[in-house]
């Protein structure tokens, strides 16, 4: 991604020659001159620094009065559905071998769990510290609490691929690698993903779909979710 980056801004057909592209740990930027920066951001990563680490570099490139913007989601919820948002909630972080409680690689999990609470700028280098959070409720579209940031309509298909990018569903794989999610068609087993999803048509009657338990047209069924997010907001002190 970096080499094409690269190529798009510096090429015959560049339309940002002003952009450079660096790959680099978070906690090192050896490129950076001192107070040159105005602006850091980090969208859905915060959650894995090494704050020992990244607070003194930040307040060494960071010009006085630059803005920290860290921004990070956790997992959806089904506005309308409760039972399934539950059960989603168990599926995903029971410590049952057989789901994916235990796969979460930690303790970054957590920290997007907990909305990034724990990332907390150094009052003594940072002010006008500020959050902006929201918490989805299952009572309808935006009925949760603080300021939405991100929400969809998709279908149960849509919403079952998007959790099989989950990297506790690919631990998971690794652990059970005979288990294979079902066929197009409806047959077979299935994986602990199709698992969910059955229970999920399980409990909410809406969700079933017609035809036999294999049915595969519950997939178009569409539903509103709204995703927890936190925004973390800093101005470097001079």
């Amino acid at each position: 991604m970096i080499a094409q980056a690269r190529e798009l801004s510096t090429g015959p057909a560049a339309k940002y020659p002003n952009v450079s592209f660096h790959q680099a740990a978070a906690e090192s930027s050896p490129f950076v001159f001192d107070r040159r920066v105005n602006l850091v951001t980090a969208a859905q990563a915060s959650h894995w620094f090494n704050y020992p680490k990244l607070w003194p570099e930040l307040a060494r490139i960071m010009q006085p009065g630059g803005t920290l913007a860290f921004w990070g989601y956790k997992d959806h919820v089904l506005v309308s559905h409760p039972k399934a948002s539950e059960i989603i909630e168990h599926f995903a972080y029971q410590k049952d071998p057989t789901l994916l409680g235990s796969y979460w690689q930690q303790p970054g999990r957590r920290i997007v769990q907990e909305k990034l609470r724990a990332v907390v700028p150094p009052a003594a280098e940072w002010h006008d510290i500020t959050r902006v959070e929201y918490e989805p409720s299952t009572q309808g579209i935006g009925s949760g609490k603080g300021t939405r940031f991100m929400s969809a309509r998709m279908t149960l298909g849509a919403m079952e691929e998007y959790m099989r990018t989950w990297s506790s569903f690919h631990k998971w794989q690794q652990h059970f690698p005979d288990q294979k999610r079902r066929a197009e068609d409806g047959s077979g087993d299935g994986d602990v993903i199709d698992r969910m999803m059955d229970a999920i048509r399980e409990a909410e009657p809406a969700l079933r779909g017609e035809g036999s338990q294999n049915s595969v047209n519950w997939k178009a069924i569409e539903v509103d979710v709204e995703w927890g997010s936190a925004l973390v907001l800093a101005r470097k002190r001079a």
